[in-house]
């Protein structure tokens, strides 16, 4: 399998987690290889805040997360194994699929999303 075809494969299956919150979120963004979605809350600076995305970079697949910015506490729920995917504050990278850090990311970003419902942001 190539990098192109195992990409595919992993981003696939990271929109597919990020999916599941479309009908709550709005999807700014839904192309091959970019998957983006918003809340309906207008910050200061007139933009919508941004929950979460799913990219295919040169040499990954991000999924970005960006309740983990905005609560840090969730950091606190990590386990070391999907820590060593993360880059910056709010994004995991991925080559290839790995179903058990995929289950974890998929509780966490529903953690993140009733974080956000908490915060009135949804």
């Amino acid at each position: 399998m190539t990098n192109i075809e195992t990409f595919a494969a992993v981003f696939d299956r990271l929109k597919q987690i990020a999916q599941r919150y479309a009908d709550k979120l709005i999807v700014s963004k839904d192309s091959p290889g970019n998957y983006y979605l918003d809340t309906n809350y207008i910050r200061d600076n007139e933009r919508a805040l941004f929950f979460g995305a799913v990219q295919v970079k040169k040499y990954y697949v991000s999924y970005h997360l960006m309740p983990l910015y905005v609560f840090p506490e969730l950091k606190e729920t990590i386990s070391p194994q999907l820590k060593k995917r993360m880059q910056g504050k709010a994004c995991f990278n991925f080559r290839s699929v790995n179903e058990e850090l995929f289950k974890e990311l998929a509780e966490l970003s529903d953690r993140g999303l009733a974080k956000y419902q908490e915060a009135g942001y949804i």
